[in-house]
């Protein structure tokens, strides 16, 4: 007797989950929609095409200005993205898994926070900053800032080659023609990846160039809109960017939308490794310096500034940004939630179910410069049937959710890629729930990077300032608003005792969870 195969019904394997359809539903609704209405309501009214048609000279300029400071950025990022992701991914150095965490710090610590250390370490030694409160100073920081994001993305295409390609071209030539003939080929993609999500970043970026001084066209448009209160100008200003962000993404949408540059890494993944023996203590060497100059460094005159005039200035930084703690952390702390929901809703409907079309979403408004998803919900929400939104903290809650869920999306999409399919396949057969299957394989499998999406997203989400600062409702109190409004005026020491609290807190609160979830997730990952 022939047994009968039980078969999959497609269909049923490829409905989505009421939950996901909330979820999406959810997104759209409450992030999407604002900024798409608030951007076509504005760019075909007739006041905004007349501000297209007599645009200045001066804008043009200060946008080419910014593209310009953006390119070498992104330049000097990749560059040496490529080279940490080579020496750290493909060659044995000493504490490699080490620099590969450690790296990252400044990646996902608010940017303004670098700023001021590398700020007082010139005060410290010059007793001036002038020479950082440029340009260049602005190029150096944001470079320090992204080139780990470019070393995740290079280092991940590295690890894909296949180690026997490389091989066979090895035993006919020497390495130098392989690398550049070769092996920069093949990672193409990952640079240009690397190349256009650091300049969109870097032309979107506010609260560097606006705690330096420096006039760019982020901080030009946040000037027209909260200071003149220019609301179309800004708004027009802000279309010139946002072609420019979303030409860049869709020339290199195929690419950027499946590069893995949030990934934990990969089971059971094999990869060449290089042995240099010459130049093993030299990769070392140089790792070494790049992480006291881009981490140890900058933390390291940070500490000595906000104490250098004794505990005072700490005491008094500590008093003004206590009421700000609780608001702040549980503002963090819901989005970060809700981030998780939408990400793990955006990568179920993408792996699972082949449809990429919230990732994309997800993507597009990762992108948008921070002050522009700002000005985008203050003009959607700011009308008597949603005060109940704007004049609290849930219009925050929803900036973060649309800032930051593509992060966790593309994280938890990652680790979806490496669970087989066939567990899966296997549960339907036997006829078990979509929710049972959720708790008993994809929960459980996906626990430390649904833990890992949290605490990335709860650290983003409380240090956030570009978004914040345009849509923080009058009366409450959050640490990054507190902190850059109060710096303005006030003296080095208490400037750098604040922004040293805001990253005690930050590094204990990870701690925090690290040390709660830890034997959690290490519970579900060995079911």
């Amino acid at each position: 007797m022939i047994q009968k195969k039980h078969k999959i019904n497609p269909t049923k394997y490829f409905f989505s989950p009421k939950i996901f359809l909330i979820a999406m539903l959810f997104y759209l609704a409450l992030v999407a929609i604002p900024v798409v209405f608030t951007l076509g309501a504005s760019f075909f009214h007739l006041s905004s095409l007349h501000h297209i048609i007599s645009l200045q000279q001066n804008t043009f300029l200060l946008l080419g200005q910014s593209a310009l400071m953006a390119f070498l950025i992104a330049l000097l990022s990749t560059f040496f993205g490529t080279l940490l992701g080579f020496l750290l991914y493909q060659t044995k150095v000493p504490f490699q898994n080490f620099f590969k965490i450690a790296l990252l710090i400044p990646l996902f610590i608010s940017p303004y926070i670098l700023a001021v250390a590398w700020k007082d370490f010139f005060f410290f030694f010059f007793n001036n900053t002038h020479s950082i409160s440029s340009y260049l100073g602005v190029i150096l920081v944001l470079s320090s800032i992204f080139t780990p994001l470019s070393m995740l993305i290079i280092g991940s295409a590295l690890s894909h080659i296949h180690q026997k390609i490389v091989e066979s071209a090895l035993m006919i030539t020497a390495f130098p023609k392989v690398f550049f003939r070769l092996i920069l080929p093949l990672i193409k993609p990952a640079l240009l990846s690397s190349f256009v999500l650091i300049f969109i970043f870097s032309i979107s970026e506010f609260s560097v160039p606006a705690f330096f001084g420096v006039k760019v066209f982020t901080t030009e448009i946040f000037t027209q809109f909260a200071a003149f209160y220019n609301h179309s100008l800004a708004i027009t200003q802000s279309v010139l960017l946002i072609l420019i962000s979303m030409t860049l993404l869709l020339a290199e949408r195929k690419h950027i939308a499946n590069a893995p540059f949030f990934s934990l890494g990969e089971k059971g993944s094999s990869t060449q490794l290089y042995h240099f023996k010459n130049l093993k203590w030299v990769s070392f060497l140089f790792i070494s310096i790049w992480f006291f100059i881009t981490v140890i460094l900058p933390f390291t005159f940070l500490i000595l500034q906000s104490f250098k005039n004794g505990f005072a200035p700490f005491i008094q930084a500590f008093e003004l940004l206590k009421p700000s703690f609780s608001p702040s952390i549980m503002l963090a702390f819901i989005s970060a939630l809700i981030i998780v929901f939408i990400g793990f809703s955006a990568a179920y409907i993408s792996e699972i179910q082949k449809k990429n079309h919230f990732q994309w979403a997800l993507l597009l408004l990762f992108a948008f410069p921070s002050t522009i998803l700002g000005i985008s919900l203050i003009k959607f929400y700011n009308r008597p049937l949603l005060d109940f939104i704007y004049s609290g903290y849930a219009i925050l809650v929803i900036a973060y959710v649309g800032k930051f869920s593509f992060i966790a999306a593309k994280l938890i999409a990652n680790a979806l890629k490496q669970i087989p399919p066939s567990l899966d396949e296997a549960a339907q057969i036997q006829g078990i729930s979509f929710f049972k299957r959720l708790q008993s394989i994809f929960i459980p499998l996906l626990m430390p990077t649904l833990f890992i999406s949290f605490i990335i997203s709860f650290i983003l989400s409380l240090g956030e300032l570009g978004t914040s600062i345009m849509i923080y409702p009058p009366g409450t109190e959050i640490m990054p608003i507190k902190v850059f409004t109060i710096m303005a005026n006030a003296p080095q020491s208490l400037t750098s005792s604040m922004t040293l609290i805001q990253l005690s807190l930050t590094l204990l609160l990870i701690s925090s969870f690290y040390f709660i979830g830890k034997p959690f997730t290490k519970n579900h990952f060995r079911k």
